[in-house]
């Protein structure tokens, strides 16, 4: 048996993204976006607690690792793509515990602004099951430890404007907010003019609440929960209507919603929605979908590929994050090449 028209263009197109990761360009992201450090405490939870219906867990293991903007940070690195991240920690351990594990993997930290008196976020997520009868623990809290006071417009302002001078000879321009004060309504605005001024693709992968620091951006990330609450919310019928409602309003190039193993979907204004099935055969855990997402639509984009190139090769960074074993782990280039690998074989044996 031979190949179809449409199994060929995506056989060809896994071809062209493998040869991509052995000649990404040399040019530089831009990276902006609040960071945080994810801490993962993994246990059995055998008994209830004497005087609460809570487990008790009992820790046997523990990690942590950079999060946010820092996890794209990580990924883009891994890809073979220069980095500057523009971001700020606290004066803490926690600060340090980022800026160390970033700077050991040779990431610039020059722009990560350390601020006095101030708590890094820090996401922690106990993790359990039935000893000796599940294999596969769950997550059974998260706990946030962040600043109580805003983050000053004094040192969003200025991380913007390193940022902005940053853009010269940048192939890709990331925007990772979480709503912690980084990114600004107004700064993120500023950087998506210039970009655009500059033909340079721009990923945001924004909070529901912060759509207006998206405007204008090349490809905006949500999760699919995100879209249905924004269909509930704007009373519109379907998940197709509400994406194009969201790409005329905030003049979106195009939308790539995240459903984990429901795979992806890309919207863009007036075209019919294009899927992206979930590949990966395991999943066993979804953490950083949305950073390894924006990590290869940087890198694809960044190198001039076309966005549905761009997508695909989102699609199978996700697939890989959905397979891995451990929670920290951020895209890698050895990873993509398998997985690429691993998709082209399965097009192949289909055939036989």
């Amino acid at each position: 048996m031979t190949m179809n028209a449409e199994q060929d263009i995506q056989y060809k197109t896994l071809l062209r993204l493998r040869s991509l990761l052995d000649n990404i360009s040399n040019s530089k992201v831009t990276l902006i976006g609040d960071i945080m450090l994810d801490r993962y405490y993994h246990g059995f939870a055998n008994n209830l607690n004497s005087t609460a219906p809570v487990p008790v867990i009992k820790i046997i293991d523990s990690e942590e690792s950079p999060g946010a903007a820092a996890h794209i940070a990580l990924g883009l690195n891994s890809l073979g793509m220069p980095i500057q991240l523009f971001s700020c920690v606290g004066d803490d351990a926690e600060g340090d515990k980022i800026i160390s594990t970033l700077s050991d993997e040779g990431i610039n930290i020059s722009n990560i602004m350390k601020i006095p008196n101030r708590k890094t976020l820090t996401k922690i997520r106990f993790y359990g099951s039935r000893e000796s009868l599940l294999n596969n623990s769950q997550i059974l809290l998260q706990a946030d430890r962040e600043a109580l006071e805003p983050l000053s417009m004094e040192i969003s302002d200025e991380l913007v404007a390193r940022a902005k001078l940053n853009l010269d000879n940048s192939s890709a321009l990331v925007i990772s907010d979480y709503d912690k004060g980084v990114v600004s309504t107004k700064g993120a605005i500023e950087l998506i003019k210039i970009a655009n001024s500059k033909d340079i693709p721009i990923i945001v992968d924004p909070k529901l609440t912060g759509l207006e620091k998206s405007r204008d951006a090349t490809i905006v990330l949500f999760e699919i929960r995100g879209l249905e609450l924004l269909q509930r919310r704007l009373v519109l019928e379907n998940s197709a209507q509400t994406a194009q409602n969201l790409l005329s309003e905030y003049g979106w190039n195009s939308l790539l919603v995240l459903g984990g193993i429901e795979g992806m979907t890309l919207y863009r204004l007036g075209e019919v929605p294009i899927f992206f099935p979930c590949n990966a055969t395991l999943t066993d855990q979804q953490i950083g979908l949305h950073d390894a997402a924006a990590a290869a639509l940087a890198v694809s984009l960044g190198n001039g590929f076309s966005l549905l190139d761009s997508v695909t090769l989102a699609s199978a960074a996700c697939d890989c994050i959905l397979s891995a074993t451990a929670s920290k782990e951020f895209i890698s280039k050895d990873g993509l090449y398998l997985w690429l690998d691993e998709l082209s074989w399965r097009m192949r044996i289909s055939e036989r």
